[in-house]
């Protein structure tokens, strides 16, 4: 089952470069567009954006990785791990910058955009904030959640937290201020993604068989597609927002028009001797742009 998929772009200066056990800077000509993270079993791995290419593995995690993000400037990931922790790594040497302690698995983790702060979130039902700035102090607690936490994403410059659960349905707004529910998207069957796009103006997120374009400002259904099979998450081109990417229970990974929901195309990329490969990723070529997805066997 595809559990995680997203559309990616990432144009940086200075990224690393492939190593041995660790992670060295690269010359800024040495990739021209995108870097990715992706998780099998305890060890978040880093690849080229463009070719897949392995560049490092972030070593230190004693369970399995649900969760792994970059932040806006790629200079350093985060990952949540069901050890009960969640994890800041120096993205251009793979060194440990901190970890932060939690008392179940954590699920959910995403950078605020100005990078100051980390969201966790996961089974103890609890959002919490980490100041990068002073990783030793206490996180602020910004609210209890109906269920266990299965996404989490921030809105509107970093004053609003969306959080979807695992067992109850609907995307809930937190104000970050006030810690304050106001105002939750309603869907049938639990949110199994939630995603801001990358001009801000959608909010895509997944439900059973159904994928959602909300309006981020006014928090309207702009558009709703149903999908071939259960799907467990969705992307929007962040380039043009002309396409979106979807994969889910059958490991099929689709490309659909975003304006008619016309399936484009679509992919199952298998590994040399393994069969299906529960960690893949696919470059969409015509437009320098990709996703990448991961899978829910053994425990990811």
């Amino acid at each position: 089952m595809v559990i995680h998929v997203q559309w990616l772009i990432c144009s940086i200066a200075q990224l690393p470069l492939m190593g041995s056990s660790s992670l060295a800077p690269a010359k800024p000509s040495t990739i021209k567009e995108g870097v990715l993270l992706l998780h099998i079993d305890s060890s978040p791995m880093l690849r080229n954006g463009e070719t897949g290419d392995w560049i490092g593995t972030f070593e230190g995690h004693k369970g399995a990785v649900w969760s792994c993000c970059l932040d806006t400037n790629a200079l350093r990931a985060a990952s949540g791990s069901a050890d009960f922790s969640a994890k800041i790594w120096d993205a251009l040497t793979g060194d440990e910058l901190h970890s932060f302690a939690h008392k179940h698995i954590v699920r959910a983790c995403a950078f605020s955009e100005d990078t100051y702060f980390l969201l966790t979130g996961g089974v103890e039902k609890v959002l919490r904030v980490y100041d990068m700035n002073r990783p030793d102090a206490a996180p602020r607690e910004v609210a209890k959640t109906p269920g266990s936490v299965r996404a989490v994403t921030w809105l509107h410059s970093d004053q609003t937290i969306l959080s979807s659960c695992t067992d109850s349905g609907g995307v809930r707004l937190w104000d970050v201020r006030t810690g304050d529910i106001v105002r939750t998207l309603e869907t049938k069957s639990p949110v199994t993604s939630a995603e801001v796009s990358q001009d801000g103006r959608y909010i895509t997120t997944c439900d059973g068989f159904s994928v959602k374009f909300w309006d981020a400002n006014h928090f309207g259904l702009v558009k709703s597609y149903n999908m071939p099979c259960t799907v467990e998450s969705a992307s929007l081109e962040p380039k043009y927002g002309l396409k979106f990417v979807a994969g889910g229970e059958d490991m099929w990974i689709r490309v659909f028009n975003f304006h008619t929901g016309e399936e484009l195309g679509l992919d199952k990329v298998t590994y040399p001797d393994k069969g299906f490969f529960p960690l893949v990723l696919v470059i969409h070529q015509n437009s320098g742009t990709l996703y990448h997805l991961h899978d829910q066997r053994q425990g990811l």
